[in-house]
Order: structure tokens, then C-alpha cells, then sequence
């Protein structure tokens, strides 16, 4: 890298790092709103930590019986049951394309923002809990710790713009990743980037970030469109009569992205950015436990 650029790259990771701060304590708020709603979502595996006790079953193995336990309770026996605790490695995609800097009204996030920090938060319930936190397509060792959410962040900020959706990359069987964007993109590229994770054994979810315009349409007359990636536009003389085409389209679209999902099991998660970021964050982290409870 030429030293010009060298700097030009340290000027703009700086300014991203300015709104760290600011990021990173918004999805911390989100992430503890979420996590008080979590009690009892723990569940028995291999592990060390004590969990709980329950009456012994038909087909449990002896060598799982508390005796001291059931020595308190006449003609009863107690298995002793530990907390699940075998740490996974989720892969996180976050979309750089400018597409995501949009947003209709100074009053909600821009696509970025909210991606940004659904992700940060979603980073720091899985650290708590103990997992591995990687960038998909990364060929750095994943994160763990309290902080892996920061560093989450900071790969994101410096993270290529991608113009076709997700990297190609091979996972682990067994490993889940997470991927946010519009998916304003070829949906054929899409469903093969996907399709081969999910080929190979890899669990997920598509969560798909959108401004309340970009579904309702809800211009009328002349209007002037911009592309965020240039300086191209388009002046359409009467918006209405698109409206009805628009929505069928965007409509499609998106059915085609949920059908994908549920074709190879994922979950399809669809955000706007005016409802609240925890609702989103909380059927996230939900269907990513219950993928793992399911291949446990």
C-alpha cells in the first residue's frame, strides 16, 4: 500500500472510531434490555458449572446420580445436571456498501447505524455467554472476551466495501454465521453464496435492515432519486403510478429472501429501522439458541 493511501485509510478508520463510543454503549443498552428477558433459557450439557437437579429418569446413566442429593428425599433419586457450556464460533457479515448509509428522516438511524449495532449487541450477548465472535470471509483468529464487541466494531469499520453480498468462505461444520444488509442484491448470488454454507453444515440468519420508505414508497409526483454509490439519479415525472410495481417487486424480493432461508433451515429476521433495535436483537439471539439447542 502506497503511504498516501496508508494515510488516507488511518484518516477514515479514525473518524469511524470517533462514533465507537457512542456505538458501543447504544447496543450495550440494547443488549442488557434483551438479556433481562433471557432467565431460563439455559439448558443442560456438557460442562462444569452445576445447573440444577431433577428426578431421576428411565435410561439416565447411574454415574449421573447425586446421592447426597437423594439421600434427603426418601425413596427418590436426583440427577445432577450441569450447564451447557461448549463455546461456538459465530461469524458475523455486516454489508459496507454505501446502500447502507441511507436513511429517510433525521428521526431514525441510518441502515449502517442499525446493522452496526444489532450486531455489537447481538457480539455482546454471545460473549457473555462465552462464544467466539468472527467476520465471515476474516482470516483472523476470532474474538472472545469482554472485548470482543469493540473489536467486532473496529473490523467492521475497516472492512472493504463488498458490491455482490456476502464473501465466498469456508466454516466449520457446526458453525453458525449472521449476516446483515438490505440484500439489495442479484438474488442468485445471494442463494449461492448461502446455499454453500448451508451445504456445508453451517447454521444462520439473514437479517435484512430497511428504512420505513424503502417499503412503503410513500412519494408522490416528481420526484429525483440519487444512487448513494454515485453521482447517477433518475427523475421519475410521476411516482404513483409506479407505486403499485414498486411494492410487487419489493415484495417479491423479500419473500424470495425468506423462502431461502427456510429452504436450508436459517432464520429471516426483516428490521426497519423505526421500530425498536431490541425487538429485532431478541428474535435473533432466540433463533440462534434454538438452532444450537436443536444440534445439541
Amino acid at each position: 500500500m502506497k503511504q498516501t493511501e496508508a494515510v488516507l485509510v488511518r484518516q477514515e478508520a479514525e473518524a469511524e472510531a470517533a462514533d465507537f463510543p457512542a456505538l458501543l454503549a447504544a447496543a450495550d443498552r440494547v443488549a442488557k434490555s434483551v438479556a433481562a428477558g433471557l432467565h431460563g433459557r439455559r439448558r443442560a450439557g456438557p460442562g462444569e458449572s452445576f445447573w440444577q437437579h431433577r428426578p431421576y429418569a428411565f435410561g439416565d446413566p447411574v454415574n449421573a446420580i447425586d446421592w447426597r442429593q437423594s439421600a434427603r428425599v426418601p425413596d427418590r433419586l436426583f440427577i445432577r445436571e450441569n450447564e451447557w457450556e461448549i463455546a461456538e464460533t459465530i461469524y458475523f457479515w455486516r454489508d459496507a456498501s454505501p446502500s447502507l448509509d441511507f436513511t429517510s428522516s433525521n428521526e431514525h438511524p441510518t441502515k449502517r447505524q442499525r446493522a452496526d449495532i444489532l450486531a455489537i449487541a447481538l457480539a455482546i450477548l454471545l460473549a457473555r455467554g462465552g462464544e467466539r465472535i468472527s467476520m465471515l470471509g476474516a482470516e483472523r483468529p476470532p474474538f472472545h472476551g469482554r472485548n470482543a464487541p469493540s473489536r467486532l466494531l473496529e473490523a467492521m469499520s475497516l472492512d472493504p466495501i463488498e458490491s455482490e453480498g456476502p464473501p465466498a468462505a469456508q466454516l466449520p461444520a457446526g458453525a453458525k454465521t449472521v449476516l446483515f444488509s438490505d440484500f439489495y442484491y442479484d438474488e442468485e448470488t445471494i442463494s449461492e453464496r448461502v446455499s454453500d454454507l448451508a451445504s456445508a453444515g453451517v447454521d444462520g440468519a439473514i437479517v435484512q435492515i430497511i428504512d420505513p420508505y424503502e417499503e412503503e414508497f410513500p412519494f408522490s409526483g416528481r420526484v429525483r432519486f440519487a444512487d448513494s454509490a454515485n453521482s447517477d439519479h433518475l427523475v421519475i415525472g410521476d411516482t404513483t403510478k409506479i407505486r403499485s410495481d414498486y411494492h410487487d417487486i419489493f415484495n417479491a424480493h423479500r419473500q424470495a429472501m425468506h423462502d431461502l432461508a427456510a429452504h436450508i433451515g436459517w432464520t429471516f429476521i426483516a428490521h426497519r429501522t423505526d421500530q425498536p433495535a431490541h425487538t429485532a436483537l431478541l428474535a435473533l439471539y432466540t433463533a440462534l439458541s434454538d438452532q444450537r439447542a436443536v444440534l445439541s
